[in-house]
């Protein structure tokens, strides 16, 4: 029942983080498997906007960005629940680009370099011993060096693992739910939108071949109070702001029912269980409003891959990598998502959400300083 193939790296999921990570191991020589609960190519509840500081990381990967002709995003425009616009020039700026193209791409690309992916496989235990991990899937297990937790919002390992986010009872953190579409709708290419409404936002900007990408985050609880039907709760609540009932009332939606996840949870979440490394939305870069999570989770992974390319070349121990993937962590990642949970705290309530985005504008210094802490810099 056992298959004892002994690999370098398993990394379990195949997001941006997971694959990234892939792709700087086997490009060094490694031994790498991939482990992928879908099939690709598939859609994700994300906001597909990607800050720049990215895009030499995936060009350097073999990511031809500049040639897939994709909207180069510089201004962002936030509206209160009323409809109020602000508007703020995004010094970095990002690009769109949808999950279902860019993983798909990532996910050929690994295959294409020597990555054995395995789609359509959950993995059910890791166990380390004997300075050795045991990955359990579908009555069957290998052996790997390192282990890569790549596995995105919510997963059974969390439970595995008992990490204490998992286990809490539903709470202001982590009661929340994200709905995504992909629509047509005509909208500035360089401007990414984030439209208020009570106890949410949504976020709209366009990515490839003209489609534009809708997603919001809301509590759980706007959508009990409307009978457990996403439809009601956009025409109930969503619609009080001008601009999401205009989006709402005259965009085409491509999908026949809207993608959505819940339990999304903003806790902090450990960066290392049993050895294992927690990349990406697996390590708590899920936080909206820091610049973004597909930056964080793609710059975590190169943190991760530097410390355990040391390991498995002897340079470090195992103890060593850990503490200094936790030291840069931190270094990189703690303020940023510190300041975009506060600025989080103001939006989706009628009054905090004018007089923030009324100092915001007034104040100049204050709209620069947040937009700079919550976005890096290339890596």
């Amino acid at each position: 029942m056992t298959n004892e193939k002994l690999y370098d790296i398993a990394v379990i999921g195949g997001g941006l983080g997971g694959l990234t990570f892939a792709l700087q191991a086997i490009e060094k020589g490694y031994k790498v498997i991939l482990f992928e609960k879908e099939n690709y190519p598939f859609h994700k509840v994300c906001g597909e906007y990607i800050s720049l500081e990215s895009w030499n990381f995936l060009s350097n990967l073999g990511v031809p960005l500049a040639s897939f002709s994709l909207p180069i995003i510089d201004k962002l425009c936030v509206t209160d629940v009323l409809g109020n616009a602000y508007s703020f020039k995004l010094p970095l700026g990002g690009f769109g680009v949808s999950r279902f193209f860019l993983d798909d791409y990532l996910f050929r690309l690994c295959v294409e370099k020597g990555v054995e992916v395995i789609q359509k496989t959950k993995v059910n235990e890791v166990n380390f011993d004997k300075d050795l991990f045991t990955i359990s899937f579908d009555n069957k297990s290998i052996k790997s060096k390192i282990a890569i937790g790549s596995f995105g919002k919510k997963s059974n390992l969390d439970l595995k693992f008992k990490r204490s986010f998992a286990l809490a009872k539903p709470n202001k953190l982590n009661n929340f739910i994200g709905v995504k579409y992909h629509i047509y709708h005509s909208i500035d290419e360089k401007e990414i939108a984030l439209h208020n409404f009570k106890n949410g936002y949504c976020g709209i900007s366009q990515i490839e071949n003209n489609k534009v990408c809708l997603c919001y985050i809301t509590s759980a609880n706007n959508l009990n109070k409307n009978e457990q039907s996403i439809a009601q709760m956009e025409k109930m609540i969503l619609s009080e702001n001008p601009f999401l009932k205009e989006i709402f009332t005259n965009a085409k939606f491509i999908y026949e029912k809207p993608l959505n996840i819940s339990q999304i949870n903003f806790q902090s979440k450990s960066k290392i269980e049993n050895h294992v490394f927690c990349i990406g939305d697996a390590a708590g870069l899920i936080a909206p409003l820091c610049g973004n999570g597909m930056s964080m989770a793609m710059h975590s992974s190169k943190l991760a891959f530097n410390r355990n390319d040391s390991f498995l070349r002897g340079s470090i121990s195992r103890n060593e990598a850990e503490k200094e993937y936790l030291k840069q962590w931190n270094k990189h990642f703690k303020k940023r998502l510190f300041i975009g949970k506060v600025v989080q705290y103001f939006f989706g309530n009628n009054t905090m959400t004018v007089l923030f985005l009324k100092a915001m504008k007034k104040v100049p210094f204050i709209s620069k300083w947040i937009i700079k802490n919550t976005h890096g810099e290339s890596f």
